[in-house]
């Protein structure tokens, strides 16, 4: 089995692979200040409940933009699975031809969230992740990942609205059903909710027209949402083709495969 390590700011998503199917997942709050110890034991209990047997995983591999908490979950690897984890960063296979400036200030989240979209829809295709933040990205037929877009997240957005004014309160995100609102939270729920869905609108419509310029493909673009906010935005939108809640695990699948081979003539 391949367990594989999604780390957000917020969430930790895990899944379990055998044989290319994904047999479980779990999220899990990401807390900078636990030990490896308690990511294993909590693991652990993760797989009892699921009647899953430890042993039985072969490799790890870790996606993480909160770097604090790789070393952690490193050793956790080495000291519960006895396995040292693929980390994916500079110089793993991706696939992928890394059209940005820096190569290496892409998020990992980014780049596995494209090499499963590429794989799975083809391209040209726009990636949106609705995690702690919205990014947008953009791969062509030909695999290139060209950069994209980084906004705050609807949750962000929202904190940011309580704590940076007086007399504004916490609120639900849900869609309020209307735009002119009566009353403070629905107002609140309105400006975030129809806010974000209109930024997503424009920066698609906008990228759509900049990869068609670029490419010159007479393919059409695909859309692709993934995240934990995609169901409630895509609600609201016309520009998203497909909802792919799990697309970054298997893009952390993919990207093993591809690694495989080089991991085992590197312990032979």
């Amino acid at each position: 089995m391949l367990l594989a390590f999604d780390v957000g700011n917020t969430n930790i998503v895990l899944g379990v692979f055998k044989d290319g199917k994904l047999l479980t997942n779990w999220r899990i709050e990401t807390d900078p200040n636990k030990s490896a110890d308690e990511y294993g034991m909590l693991i652990r209990q993760l797989f009892d409940f699921d009647g899953l047997d430890m042993s039985g995983v072969c490799d790890v591999i870790i996606s993480t933009v909160v770097p604090s908490v790789l070393f952690t979950l490193q050793h956790m690897s080495q000291k519960y699975f006895n396995k040292r984890a693929i980390v994916v960063e500079s110089g793993v296979k991706t696939g992928l031809i890394i059209k940005y400036d820096n190569p290496k200030q892409v998020g990992a989240d980014r780049i596995v969230n494209a090499v499963a979209a590429y794989n799975k829809y083809g391209g040209p295709v726009i990636v949106i992740d609705f995690g702690t933040s919205t990014t947008f990205c953009a791969i062509t037929e030909n695999a290139e990942y060209l950069g994209g877009a980084i906004a705050p997240g609807l949750k962000i957005a929202s904190e940011a609205l309580f704590q940076k004014t007086a007399a504004l309160p916490k609120v639900e995100l849900e869609d309020p059903g209307q735009a002119i609102c009566k009353n403070t939270i629905q107002g609140m729920q309105s400006g975030l909710v129809y806010g974000h869905m209109g930024m997503v609108e424009f920066i698609v419509r906008k990228m759509k027209a900049e990869l068609e310029d670029m490419t010159k493909s007479d393919r059409p673009v695909k859309v692709i949402a993934t995240g934990g906010m995609s169901t409630l935005i895509e609600s609201g939108v016309d520009c998203i083709d497909e909802i792919d809640k799990l697309l970054t695990l298997e893009g952390l699948q993919i990207i093993y495969h591809k690694n495989r081979r080089a991991r085992r003539n590197h312990r032979d």
